[in-house]
């Protein structure tokens, strides 16, 4: 099973779909059904675990073999009593964690609801795309795997969606794989968010070849439109990962911000190194001072891609993917 990771009064101007009409997708039909897999888990005996193991991961073969090996990182090798009682252990350990979330989620409706009307957005994109038809929730160590993508379902990792102030992500454990501007983005309201960007980056892959500081800008941005496109109900400061002031001052600076790429010469560099502090997590953009934002090139990058939509309208989205990021700058003619 292939495994894709993701790893948190609004004004108008703000939301994604402040200019344009959503498409009618109401009439799309999109078969998807929840497996509450945690619930499941959590509610077998412990004192039974051993003869209940088997049929519990014969009921969910695929997930229930990744979820024990890869999620929890038993061994393979162990026999079947050293795995339940392995098993016994993360339960127990875990079962306050599990109480948490079954006070925020025992009702998944809304969420489901939510992931599919952007499935139905998807579909109405991208006709050909071959969708999910199962979503499973699962509780699995806060400090290991979260939302991922297989090859036929949308898997949420509900341990990290518990609220930016839940106790456990200030254990230092916890703390060295996720720091806390990204256990800021645990929140319910990402749920949807990381499952469409896990399938964005299944249709798109990130290249890893080198690249230039603007080109990743500029794919970067190509991600953030088409999940502002796939998710218009939700606010761009969520979709992008950042919190509602950040993204309001982004905007207001927004050509102090391209100045610093331009006065720099910092658009033609190649060099990793440098790259890294404007583009992907980070706790801020060291120019910019203390409260801005990380990820800073996505940003300038998004902006760009509006740019060019914004008298290419007739370009798809695929199209849009696909084109070559250079040109796309050059064609937007951006400047703030």
């Amino acid at each position: 099973m292939r495994l894709l990771i993701c790893l948190a009064a609004i004004s108008i101007f703000f939301s994604c779909n402040n200019s344009e009409k959503n498409p009618d997708v109401s009439n799309i039909k999109v078969n998807l059904k929840t497996i509450r897999f945690e619930k499941e888990l959590f509610t077998l005996d412990t004192n039974q675990i051993s003869s209940q193991l088997g049929p519990f991961i014969a009921k969910n073969p695929s997930f229930g073999q990744n979820f024990l090996y890869t999620i929890l990182n038993a061994d393979p090798q162990w026999g079947a009593d050293t795995t339940a009682q392995y098993l016994k252990g993360f339960m127990r350990s875990y079962k306050s964690v599990y109480d948490s979330a079954e006070l925020l989620f025992s009702d998944f409706s809304a969420y489901e609801k939510d992931i599919k009307l952007s499935l139905q957005y998807l579909k109405f994109y991208f006709p050909s795309y071959k969708l999910p038809e199962t979503i499973i929730t699962y509780i699995g160590p806060l400090d290991g795997y979260g939302d991922i993508i297989s090859d036929d379902a949308i898997i949420i990792g509900l341990q990290h969606h518990l609220g930016k102030n839940f106790s456990l992500y200030n254990t230092i454990g916890v703390r060295e794989t996720y720091p806390e501007y990204i256990t800021n983005r645990f929140e319910p309201d990402y749920i949807s968010i990381n499952c469409i960007k896990n399938i964005v980056s299944d249709m798109y892959p990130e290249k890893s070849e080198d690249a230039t500081l603007v080109v990743r800008m500029v794919e970067q941005g190509k991600r953030l439109y088409l999940l502002s496109k796939l998710l218009p109900s939700f606010e761009e400061y969520k979709i992008i990962g950042y919190t509602n002031k950040q993204l309001k001052e982004c905007y207001e600076h927004e050509a102090s911000i391209w100045n610093l790429f331009v006065q720099n010469n910092l658009l033609q560099v190649s060099d990793n190194n440098i790259i890294k502090n404007y583009i992907g997590d980070s706790p801020k953009t060291q120019e910019l001072g203390e409260a801005s934002p990380g990820n800073i090139g996505a940003f300038t990058g998004w902006q760009i891609v509006k740019k060019f939509m914004s008298h290419s309208s007739n370009t798809s989205l695929n199209k849009l993917m696909l084109m070559d990021a250079e040109a796309i700058f050059s064609e937007a003619k951006y400047k703030p």
